[in-house]
């Protein structure tokens, strides 16, 4: 804590205090509680401590409460205490009055011209006259047991478009806009008294100070042993236990089911939350700030058990919120300019491929052709972009793969259905490995080992490093006999041989023992953002190394799906491909209902 410096209005109480850039603000004695938009006393003591340094933001915290004035309430504060040390030598009226309406005093001078005019334009406070105070100072505002801040007034002219409450009782609206519209959030504790935000506040010093025990029920204990019988308890615990054991704001984000990715970019405290809702990409009132980003990394570290720091700069990591399984993609310095989150959503992973079918993902007769040669041991290759739904196909072919078959799973990040397959009584045993630090096993190792543990179905969560020349191995020799599925990074047959074959050094007569190649792809549609089957493409021998023979493609329709030169290599000793294309007949006319 650096020059600890006393307001000497007598109408305000806030003790200002510098550090690191910043201007911190205690108001929690002070009858205006530090609203420097409503309260000219507290601006006055803010404005007085500016006439000595310039700051990057100023943050007032009163009653469990913190108001953050950054930005252009930042550079309003600064340029009043600016102007308010420039004119005190020419016109000590007008400074006192800066220092309690700098908007009044600016609008004064400019008025009088010369040289208070020149002053106005030097020191900055030009650029805010013509405007009010609600508007030129906006805080982004918060309990301070959170690690987020959120504008609380909608955009400048915004038109409102829905508004609905969500389960954890957050209110959502959405306001359209150009480009972007904007995914405005009030989360529950934002509507709460300031005798509760206060009661809020102590629950959570209560928990900090390790006071309170009980694990997951250690927020609802802390918050009893402190709130009043008027008090509302259950809101209360729900969003401690939201803000030190769940993500925060995410909660509320990831509650609202047309949700499906969140994106806090470096430096998060420069840069507001940005949601993809309904398929739409969306700006929102929320900022994250410094404490808040450290926290998820230290919290994504202990989940992942993976460094995350200057010497292991990335970070993939699941969590669950709000009942979703989520995926964290993380960057942070020296690669990034700070720290900066993506959260994706992975419902899908429990898919089946009579959703995909349903939602229009893929065409019943290529959903049913996928099932029956999964369920009779082909190796299939799922390719496309990242974001493309690779992993949620792979997830709906296990679902395929036959009851009584034995399946290993290897991943690096959990995202298959693996607990949903074991609950519904198959036999898969998930393989864990690592990426870099922690107690997981390294992909290749993970892939012997899986072979020592079954015989039946092999999955490989994504083909992507050395591991693939011991997949095509063991495919090669007959040790991996059974269905083999796993996805790739990939445009379509040609660009997955040059991935396996080019860059991760596999012979091509070992890739050559690969089924089938499966492309998805996502694209933005008439309806927003959608995924959908690209082509399937069979692998073939030929004279000069490996062709490929185009059954499926949804840009020029081709279907030989059903084509006895598709069907052939899964045909049983005693099947002919009149046999398999029944049994496909019947798996569509099943996938349609």
């Amino acid at each position: 804590m650096l020059d600890r410096l006393l307001s000497s209005d007598a109408e305000c109480n806030c003790e200002p205090t510098f550090e690191a850039g910043r201007l911190h603000v205690e108001s929690a004695d002070c009858p205006g509680a530090g609203r420097l938009t409503e309260e000219p006393a507290c601006r006055r003591t803010v404005i007085e401590v500016l006439q000595r340094r310039d700051v990057e933001t100023v943050c007032t915290r009163a009653n469990g409460f913190e108001r953050a004035y950054e930005d252009a309430a930042a550079g309003l504060l600064v340029a009043a205490g600016r102007f308010a040390d420039a004119v005190g030598f020419r016109d000590e009226a007008l400074a006192d009055r800066a220092r309690t309406d700098p908007l009044g005093a600016g609008q004064t001078a400019a008025g009088r011209g010369g040289a208070l005019a020149r002053l106005v334009a030097e020191t900055g406070l030009s650029a805010f006259l013509g405007s009010d105070y609600e508007t030129a100072l906006r805080p982004h505002v918060g309990p301070t047991v959170a690690h987020s801040r959120i504008a609380t007034r909608p955009p400048a002219g915004a038109t409102l478009q829905e508004r609905y409450e969500l389960d954890t009782g957050a209110i959502v609206r959405k306001y359209r806009g150009d480009p972007l519209g904007t995914y405005h959030l009030t989360p529950a504790e934002h509507r709460l008294s300031a005798d509760a935000t206060n009661t809020l506040a102590a629950a959570h010093r209560r928990l900090a100070r390790g006071a309170i025990s009980g694990g997951t029920r250690a927020p609802a204990r802390a918050v009893r042993s402190v709130a009043s019988d008027e008090q509302p308890v259950g809101t209360l615990a729900s969003t401690l236990a939201k803000h030190t054991r769940g993500l925060g704001v995410l909660d509320d984000c990831f509650a609202d089911p047309a949700i499906t990715d969140a994106f806090a970019t470096a430096p998060v405290t420069d840069n507001q939350i940005r949601v993809r809702c309904g398929g739409e990409i969306f700006n929102t009132n929320v900022r994250l700030t410094e404490k808040g980003v450290s926290a998820l990394a230290s919290r994504f570290r202990r989940s992942s058990g993976r460094a995350f720091s200057q010497a292991d700069p990335t970070l993939d990591a699941t969590a669950d919120v709000a009942g979703r399984r989520i995926r964290v993609a993380g960057v942070t310095d020296p690669v990034s300019n700070g720290t900066g989150f993506t959260f994706r959503a992975h419902d899908e992973s429990a898919f089946r491929l009579v959703d995909l079918v349903e939602n229009g993902t893929i065409p019943p007769d290529a959903a049913a052709f996928l099932s029956v040669i999964t369920a009779r041991g082909s190796a299939t290759l799922v390719a496309g972009s990242r974001g493309a739904g690779k992993t949620t196909l792979l997830g709906s072919l296990l679902w395929e793969i036959p009851s009584d078959v034995r399946t290993v799973a290897i991943e690096d990040t959990p995202e298959l259905p693996i607990s949903e397959l074991q609950s519904n009584g198959r036999d898969i045993q998930p393989l864990h490995v690592s990426t870099g630090d922690g107690t997981s096993i390294e992909a290749t190792e993970a892939l012997r080992t899986a072979l020592r543990l079954g015989d039946g179905a092999l999955v490989v969560g994504e083909v992507r490093g050395e591991e693939a020349q011991v997949l095509y191995e063991a495919m090669r020799v007959g040790a991996a006999d059974g269905t083999v599925l796993g996805t790739i990074h990939g445009g379509g047959g040609e660009s997955v041989r040059e991935r396996v074959v080019t860059d991760l050094d596999v012979p091509e007569s070992a890739f050559a023992d690969t089924d089938i190649v499966v492309t998805v792809e996502a694209y933005n549609g008439s309806d927003g953002r959608t995924r959908r089957l690209k082509s399937i493409e069979t692998v073939t021998r030929t004279s000069s190394g490996v062709g490929f023979e185009l059954l499926f493609d949804a840009d020029s329709g081709i279907d030989r799906l059903c084509t006895p030169e598709a069907l052939e290599p899964f045909c049983g000793p005693m099947e002919t491909t009149d046999d398999i294309h029944r049994e496909i007949e019947r798996r569509r006319v099943e996938l349609v209902g």
